[in-house]
């Protein structure tokens, strides 16, 4: 592909970032994980479950909200990866997904917020 100016860019660098662009689904995922982290509430609840496991109203009960107030942000942290979920009899434990993805925005958060956790 021709640019419309040529600034003496390596062709071989230009053909690599067009066949990246070109793959609209990828970015697309990306655009949704950091949807559903643009909410302060869902980055807290993601944050408490990057440090622990948790019940619904032990989130409630540290973010001073109500159960189906923080079931309505966990859900779309679950759909998209960022959290996972296990039942014990009626309680449902929740804790962030053990990803490198879960990791890596971790520890952004930890940078932009400039605070070091407790482990």
């Amino acid at each position: 592909m021709n640019l419309p100016h040529n600034h003496n860019e390596d062709a071989a660098a230009c053909q690599f970032l067009q066949e990246k662009i070109s793959d609209v689904e990828n970015f697309q995922a990306v655009a949704d994980v950091f949807k559903q982290l643009g909410d302060s509430t869902r980055l807290r609840i993601f944050w408490i479950l990057c440090h622990c496991e948790e019940c619904v109203l032990n989130i409630a009960a540290l973010l001073n909200m109500s159960s189906p107030a923080v079931s309505h942000h966990l859900r779309p942290l679950k759909n998209s990866g960022l959290i996972t979920s296990r039942r014990e009899g009626k309680e449902v434990y929740y804790r962030a997904a053990d990803t490198e993805q879960t990791r890596l925005l971790h520890d952004m958060m930890e940078k932009v917020m400039q605070i070091t956790c407790f482990r």
